[in-house]
């Protein structure tokens, strides 16, 4: 009988029970449960490794082949051995970093256009998921500023522009997409100085043509780059030396692992880093009535007739030393290119020269690698001395001895009425 009423007990239970249990919970109408975002870290990923090689950087031989990957903890670099030396390597000099030199270099540009070290930590976080903390973000600072000269400019330039309007960008849709960038305080900087004072039409050209360029010219022309021009290079001095900017170079491009992008990774470093680069990917054009201006006014002998609009874009622009440089980086910059390169970095030259008024003889061109630097006068290509004779010197004067026999005299007799 105990049995029974304890059977009876327990199914009254689980009757009252059950039915709770199974109810779904009711939403209340004046609150909403929010939940968490999931938040997408992006990861730091192979990309990053260094650039393939063609050489060995022991030995220098060619008879180098890809064996496996050495893989850290936010980065992925490929491993290189050679056949004749019998040693592996990875090429980048930059070692000993936990962090990939991406994020290093990204670091330094955010800094230098004027963000303090916790909003440049911050962007490093969006942009790649990884904290940096302030304190590594001032050691690399450091540890960079002989290739990062800007930053005893930073502080003025802060005076004039905040780090959103210090650098100026223009997508450029030229048959590709072209980032022509203005770095306006660095700009103001120099033409401080009395060296540069003469080239004020420069800056109000990089301001004009980012609102008025006429893009139907870039669509329909031709681009310098493919345009054949045989220039003389009689009497023109080509200087291989050694410039900063290939250790720019040398230490930018460890970070950037497509070739295609080797360009922009190196601009955006100089625009953003160095103290004389003030505007990438300059949009230069020139019609054939510049030309025949040139040869008739100037005198210059430039061997080129062209029917439609010459057009092009000026890898990096510097102003240093009181001359306007116009540098363009092409790799193995030492290889038989001597030519072409003249012929295009001479255009680049005139046609800014039309552009903004300022004379050929204030600019110096140069085409560099991380090797290499060929710098020359665009001024002796296209324009030659004459041969005079020397006054000091009888044996050097030039006569017409039919002259000097016959002299035409002024007639003196006196007019007939």
């Amino acid at each position: 009988e105990a049995t029974n009423i304890f059977a009876a007990l327990l199914d009254r239970i689980k009757a009252f029970f059950l039915p709770i249990a199974r109810r779904k919970p009711k939403k209340s109408a004046s609150r909403e449960v929010l939940t968490q975002p999931t938040r997408e870290v992006k990861t730091v990923i192979s990309d990053f490794s260094a650039p393939e090689i063609s050489q060995c950087p022991y030995c220098a031989s060619k008879d180098i082949i890809k064996r496996g990957k050495r893989k850290k903890k936010l980065e992925v670099r490929q491993r290189y051995y050679c056949n004749s030396c019998k040693r592996s390597f990875v090429p980048q000099t930059v070692k000993g970093k936990q962090y990939p030199l991406k994020i290093i270099l990204d670091g330094l540009c955010y800094y230098n256009i004027g963000h303090s070290f916790e909003e440049s930590s911050r962007l490093l976080n969006e942009e790649y998921g990884v904290k940096v903390d302030d304190s590594t973000l001032s050691d690399w600072v450091k540890e960079f500023a002989p290739l990062c000269r800007y930053e005893r400019l930073r502080p003025f330039a802060l005076k004039l522009y905040s780090p959103s309007q210090m650098i100026q960008t223009v997508h450029l849709y030229h048959r590709q997409v072209y980032d022509f960038s203005v770095h306006r305080g660095k700009l103001a900087l120099v033409l401080q100085d009395f060296k540069h004072a003469k080239f004020e039409n420069l800056r109000e050209f990089l301001e004009a043509i980012q609102s008025e360029c006429p893009h139907q010219f870039f669509k329909d022309g031709v681009r310098m780059s493919e345009q054949k021009a045989d220039f003389s290079m009689e009497k023109v001095i080509l200087r291989n030396k050694n410039n900063f900017a290939n250790r720019v170079a040398g230490l930018a491009l460890q970070a950037v692992s497509n070739n295609k992008m080797r360009h922009k990774a190196l601009q955006k470093f100089m625009l953003c880093n160095d103290s004389v680069t003030v505007a990438v990917e300059v949009p230069v054009y020139m019609d054939s009535m510049d030309i025949e201006h040139m040869q008739e006014e100037l005198n210059f002998k430039i061997p080129l007739k062209i029917e439609k609009v010459l057009t092009g874009h000026i890898d990096i622009l510097q102003v240093r030393n009181g001359a306007v440089h116009i540098l363009d980086y092409k790799p193995n910059a030492a290889k038989g290119k001597e030519a072409d390169a003249v012929n295009q970095l001479t255009l680049y030259a005139l046609a800014l020269s039309r552009l903004t008024g300022l004379r050929v003889y204030d600019f110096k061109c140069a085409w560099f690698d991380e090797d290499n630097y060929f710098e020359f006068f665009p001024l002796h290509v296209v324009y030659k001395l004459r041969q005079r004779g020397k006054l000091d010197d009888p044996s050097q004067m030039k006569w017409d001895i039919a002259d000097v026999e016959n002299p035409e005299l002024p007639d003196e007799s006196p007019p007939t009425v």
